[in-house]
């Protein structure tokens, strides 16, 4: 009797599994016929979905692979937006890896909330996050330069990181508008730009926390400050 149970229980299981497998394998057949490559088929908690992730993009699909679904999922109730919170996860780095001495390092107090950004001097958004954090304390911030949005980039870059005091320097021209004056030094512009190419960075600000979080854009200051304590009270 016991035997029985046990192989009634045993073939549930497989019967379980080869169903999945043939989801995911009708799934992955469905993205390919669109010219799609699934790296990551996996089940979902909202609308018995299953998650397609193609790169760091994230698609979903129904169980038999009839329909792909390229959008967000909303949870109205948490009025959170799944699909970004699962693209952020997606996008997560190892911050220890970041070659911290190709960055402008500026602290502030007693430096422990820690984060990186890579920024484009004649960035908008960039400076607008400058103003904002002015008042901020108790941060050590790595400031990659990343001159990708405008011919002059590169040379605003380079003044800023042959400053004899590079924090002032950045802090100065994004605040005030007041670059320093042309120097000849070497500058790590291209590693920073193959950084950016290894960490999928399309546009600035993106900021990272250490914890390795990706925050894609610029936030209100506040968010900043709720996110870098969020990071150290967790550690």
């Amino acid at each position: 009797m016991i035997n029985k149970i046990l192989a009634c229980v045993l073939a549930a299981f497989s019967l379980a599994a080869s169903m999945a497998y043939a989801g995911e394998a009708e799934i992955r057949k469905a993205a390919t016929s669109l010219g799609l490559n699934a790296d990551e088929v996996r089940k979902t908690d909202s609308l018995g979905l299953y998650e397609v992730r193609i790169g760091d993009d994230v698609w979903y699909a129904d169980e038999k692979g009839s329909y792909l679904i390229h959008g967000d999922i909303i949870d109205v109730k948490a009025k959170s937006n799944l699909t970004e919170a699962r693209r952020n996860k997606l996008a997560q780095i190892k911050f220890s890896d970041l070659p911290l001495e190709l960055a402008v390092k500026t602290v502030r107090g007693n430096g422990k909330r820690i984060f990186a950004t890579f920024e484009d001097p004649n960035c908008g958004y960039c400076k607008k996050l400058a103003k904002d954090m002015v008042g901020m304390t108790d941060i050590t911030m790595y400031t990659f330069l990343m001159p990708i949005l405008s011919p002059d980039s590169g040379e605003k870059s380079k003044a800023i990181w042959c400053a004899a005091d590079r924090s002032k320097a950045w802090s100065d021209w994004m605040v005030n508008g007041a670059m320093p004056a042309a120097a000849n030094c070497a500058v790590p512009t291209a590693k920073v730009l193959a950084l950016g190419e290894k960490y999928k960075i399309h546009g600035t600000p993106t900021i990272f926390l250490a914890n390795g979080e990706r925050i894609p854009g610029a936030i209100p200051a506040a968010r900043l400050e709720q996110d870098l304590n969020r990071v150290a009270s967790a550690k």
